[in-house]
């Protein structure tokens, strides 16, 4: 999640309607046509005829403010080599703020701009209800909610809620009066067809993979039972609810795109690679390192066998784009 504080907001993200008010404005300074045989110097110094305090651009350029950009993560991130990868030219200074998303991380009114990228489907905790043996929500013999009973999509559904609902609680004490938040958030495409792809049911091939190790004795039962995603691709009319009932933002700007209008997936080896970089560290937490190869091996083969899952036509997760604006106090 990236966060911004500045003395003006940045426009690289920038709202449609915003980008054609200023398209409009390319008319306003009409420059006659003019063939110079000869260069002249313009006028220099700071008096009240020299090019400093009559070039419009070069005013633009004295305004464009200093700008402090924060980087946010979960402690076990590696900051380092993020802040190797970041340009040397950049034109903005750069810090590293680990930590949840789900709770504050910046004082009260510091920050202008804050913009998260697909992380908004991770769960802060997973739903306590589908660990419980002597619930009907528990999800024995499953690690997500695909085919589960509908007491652990419910669990699923009312974490997601209350996570959202804090995120959003703690961005509003965190920016400034009318300050602005760009949301990008997975999710999954109201109309599933039976011909189509639940996206979350990318979490139950990899369960299947490991009950599969659990039948051949290479991990225990106890543990697979024990093991839960805290992820969800949450249907986009449950998240619009959601945006739409909070009272700290105006909601700006609000679109929605299939994931197969923003790209194809390249192949099933990338596909599984970008699953395996998100739950690799939760796996291995949960069961040890050990099982890692051989468990995205096997889902490798899986994927392969269920193509219609790296299939973008038949894959139904939507981007939800959202520009919020933080309503001033009155």
């Amino acid at each position: 999640m990236l966060k911004v504080k500045s003395s003006s907001l940045s426009t690289t993200l920038m709202h449609p309607h915003v980008q054609g008010n200023l398209d409009n404005t390319r008319d306003l300074h009409i420059i006659p046509e003019m063939n110079y045989n000869e260069s002249f110097a313009m006028k220099g110094g700071e008096g009240p005829l020299s090019y400093a305090q009559n070039s419009t651009f070069q005013g633009l350029v004295s305004q464009i403010p200093e700008l402090l950009v924060f980087f946010n993560d979960q402690v076990t991130n590696d900051f380092n080599t993020l802040f190797k990868n970041l340009t040397p030219n950049r034109k903005y200074f750069a810090v590293g703020v680990p930590g949840s998303f789900h709770g504050r991380l910046f004082p009260r009114k510091t920050l202008h701009f804050v913009h998260s990228s697909s992380s908004l489907c991770w769960l802060s905790t997973v739903p306590k209800e589908i660990t419980d043996r002597r619930s009907s929500a528990w999800n024995n013999g499953r690690i997500h909610l695909t085919n589960a009973p509908k007491e652990v999509a419910d669990a699923y559904a009312t974490q997601y809620r209350t996570d959202l609902e804090t995120f959003l609680h703690a961005r509003a004490q965190e920016l400034v009066d009318n300050g602005l938040m760009v949301l990008q958030i997975p999710a999954a495409s109201d109309v599933i067809l039976d011909s189509d792809v639940n996206p979350n049911k990318v979490f139950e091939l990899v369960g299947s993979c490991l009950m599969d190790m659990t039948k051949e004795g290479l991990v225990s039962e106890e543990k697979v039972d024990s093991f839960n995603v805290p992820f969800l691709y949450s249907p986009v009319k449950n998240v619009k609810a959601i945006l739409e009932k909070n009272d700290c933002f105006s909601i700006e700007w609000m679109e929605t795109k299939d994931i197969k209008d923003i790209f194809a997936i390249p192949s099933a080896q990338i596909f599984v690679s970008t699953y395996r970089a998100a739950l690799e560290e939760l796996i291995e937490k949960h069961f040890g390192g050990g099982i890692v190869d051989e468990l995205f091996d096997r889902y490798n083969e899986k994927v392969k066998e269920f193509a219609d899952i790296v299939n973008s036509e038949k894959l139904k997760i939507a981007i939800l784009y959202v520009l919020l604006k933080r309503k001033s106090k009155a």
